[in-house]
């Protein structure tokens, strides 16, 4: 039986394109000669829907989707994803389902029972878990058809009451099939791996994973889909961060001949897969949306010049617009690193003097200011008059406002609300700034894109004379590495004193982290490449007593 994998980028709500698109992946695996094609979770839909699940017009055109994708589906089977409405008296309106589609039409359908409900999934909100799993018999062959979480119970997740797997296998199984939308953080991909690989190996059953790829909004989904072997090993794997459609030969998998093990955890390809998704996130972004041009505020300074080349290379360097906007404290070298900059990407650029604006509003409050020394309140003058001009200029001409603001910086609450902290999109949010130094030297692996000068020299937000960031800051690389603890591990202060953390400088940052709550509650949607960022996955309180 040859077994199609239809990895494709879907978007949500679109039922009209994700059916071409499915319709298209159902003819091309034909011509192929594939009997059964497999397509990932939610695909007729979108994953994530949220709320737009509980639309009944939503949910009638997911159906009357399934029907025209069923139509197609003569002398091939294929494997969908969509929401399937609950039948029964009690529970959720609805079931994450895999429907199997034959003949013309649908023959079977499967209900996901492992829901996830933590960091950005949200499943419980709309679906009923399932209770009963049944095999699926095609081609004289005995498929075990599951659902992306259904699988992640292998070693007794404490989440979880039931294994799917466990109740399908004492069914008698040939091979086994997952559906997914698993989403992207550079620190989980080894950790998924391993686990499709210990479900093949456990159940001594070859393993067909087909996993969406392509951004919705701030998620970002790597593709990734792959074959593994009895033994654990990878048969086929295709490509990340890119649309795919892979016909693998299912007796092929069942030896190690030209097989390959599950690869360790590579920290050395971290900054080149961010850097893959974070592109991929704003094309998407922009793409989907229906926009086509990006402006920026352009400092001279790192993250700035990380956010345009990542925005180039998504857009096209001729539809990124960098805005400089010295004023009276901006050096001389950070004007000259903009434009060069800009000059080596081939972006256009514009230059605004921000110091007679800023000072026409200081003359305005000096009735109220007078007898008061310069302070954060003249810093963030400056700041909003940046903004001021940069969204003047995107609602003029159409481009989108992209944020610079790395995540250290948004923990911490360094930022001037609605100043550099607006923006449509949040580039650089998921990344600590010691990240965006490093992902500046990938970029320059090969050839000086960014000024040097850009990356050695010391941040500094030049909002007052001979201002340093670390002048208000721990030093990034003391500074980064209690965020990740506390924010990414869920390290209370306790724990960070027994970890070796000086406990002053522990209490003070967990201090900023927990105060700044309500900026980053007005922040535009932030990119996420880790396992917890700011955002849908990290739900805190605003008013609270932490600390």
């Amino acid at each position: 039986m040859k077994i199609a994998l239809a990895q494709y980028n879907y978007h949500v709500g679109n039922f009209e394109g994700n059916t071409s698109k499915i319709i298209h992946g159902i003819e091309e695996a034909k011509k192929r000669n594939a009997d059964l094609v497999v397509f990932s979770e939610l695909a007729v839909c979108g994953y994530p829907s949220a709320d737009l699940l509980e639309f009944e017009e939503y949910i009638h055109k997911s159906y009357e989707s399934l029907e025209k994708i069923a139509a197609h589906c003569t002398g091939i089977a294929a494997v969908v994803g969509a929401p399937d409405k609950n039948q029964g008296p009690k529970g959720k309106p609805l079931y994450n389902a895999a429907f199997f589609l034959s003949n013309k039409k649908i023959t079977r359908v499967f209900h996901k029972g492992l829901l996830p409900n933590y960091d950005i999934f949200d499943e419980y909100r709309y679906f009923e878990p399932a209770n009963q799993f049944q095999v699926l018999e095609y081609k004289n062959k005995r498929i075990a058809l599951t659902i992306c979480e259904d699988l992640w119970n292998l070693n007794d997740n404490p989440l979880y009451l039931q294994n799917p797997m466990d109740k399908l296998y004492k069914q008698g199984v040939d091979l086994m099939i997952n559906i997914a939308a698993s989403p992207f953080s550079w620190n989980h991909i080894y950790e998924r791996k391993s686990m499709l690989s210990q479900n093949a190996a456990t159940y001594n059953l070859p393993m067909f994973y087909v996993n969406q790829v392509g951004a919705q909004t701030d998620v970002i989904f790597d593709g990734g889909s792959m074959v593994i072997n009895p033994q654990g090993e990878i048969v086929k794997e295709l490509a990340s961060f890119e649309e795919d459609l892979s016909i693998v030969e299912l007796s092929r998998t069942l030896s190690s001949e030209g097989s390959r093990p599950i690869p360790s955890q590579d920290t050395d390809q971290k900054n080149e897969r961010i850097y893959k998704a974070l592109i991929l996130g704003v094309k998407d972004y922009f793409q989907k949306l229906g926009f086509t041009k990006a402006i920026l505020g352009l400092s001279g300074g790192i993250d700035s010049a990380v956010t345009m080349v990542i925005a180039a290379e998504a857009l096209g360097a001729k539809n990124v617009l960098g805005v400089l906007m010295p004023g009276q404290f901006s050096s001389d070298h950070s004007i000259q690193d903009a434009q060069e900059l800009a000059e080596n990407l081939g972006s256009p650029y514009h230059t605004i003097q921000i110091t007679k604006t800023a000072h026409t509003f200081e003359q305005h409050l000096h009735p109220w200011f007078k007898d008061t020394d310069f302070n954060v309140a003249e810093e963030n003058i400056q700041a909003r008059t940046r903004a001021v001009y940069l969204m003047a200029l995107s609602n003029k001409f159409g481009h989108v406002l992209l944020n610079t603001s790395n995540k250290s910086e948004a923990a911490v609450g360094y930022g001037t609300l609605y100043g550099d902290m607006c923006g449509g999109m949040s580039v650089l949010g998921d990344l600590y700034k010691t990240e965006v130094f490093e992902l500046a030297r990938y970029i320059n692996r090969k050839k000086r894109i960014i000024p040097q000068n850009s990356i050695t020299k010391p941040p500094s937000a030049e909002l007052r004379p001979d201002q340093k960031d670390a002048d208000s800051l721990p030093e990034y690389n003391i500074l980064d590495p209690i965020l990740f603890e506390y924010i990414e591990n869920r390290k209370g202060p306790e724990a960070l004193y027994s970890m070796g953390f000086e406990q002053t400088m522990v209490d003070r940052v967990l201090k900023l982290v927990n105060y700044s709550e309500h900026k980053r509650f007005q922040t535009p949607p932030v990119l996420r490449v880790s396992l917890k960022s700011f955002g849908a996955g990290r739900k805190m309180p605003i008013v609270a007593k932490y600390l």
